[in-house]
């Protein structure tokens, strides 16, 4: 309730953003861990250390990662997670679907509207994917000048 009454106007909205944002964020840095050893099994625990995050925001990443079809985990004393599909196979459209599986969606049947978002989406995905993963790290592995 005190959250709420916080909550005025744009201030939801880019709180909300941020939020959204962040996710995919975080997203793109797992994936980055991940793409760097991709046959080694990461921890949760290890990735969020590595990145300065939360060890169950690394979790709630993962989840979403792994209903994409990006990574596999495995639980138990050797778990972790690892990337499920090659990091130039993975497109910065496709990570951004994972972390945002609703976006652009109107919904409520609105006349003619939701097939002109799905198309938008589409077309945002396309020129997203663009960019892959491996070009992700290849950028970060390059001293910086």
């Amino acid at each position: 309730m005190l959250a709420r009454a916080r909550c005025r106007g744009s201030l939801c909205g880019s709180l909300l953003g941020m939020a959204q944002s962040g996710r995919f964020s975080l997203s793109v840095r797992v994936l980055t861990v991940l793409a760097a050893e991709p046959g080694t099994m990461h921890t949760s625990v290890a990735i969020a250390e590595q990145l300065g995050e939360s060890a169950v925001m690394v979790r709630r990443t993962f989840l979403l990662l792994q209903k994409a079809g990006l990574i596999s985990q495995r639980k138990g004393p050797s778990g972790g997670a690892k990337l499920e599909v090659p990091a130039k196979q993975i497109g910065l459209g496709d990570v951004y679907a994972a972390a945002h599986a609703n976006w652009l969606m109107v919904g409520n049947g609105v006349a003619g509207l939701d097939p002109l978002m799905k198309r938008v989406r589409k077309d945002a995905v396309t020129a997203m994917n663009e960019t892959t993963l491996a070009q992700v790290v290849k950028r970060l592995r390059k001293p910086q000048q």
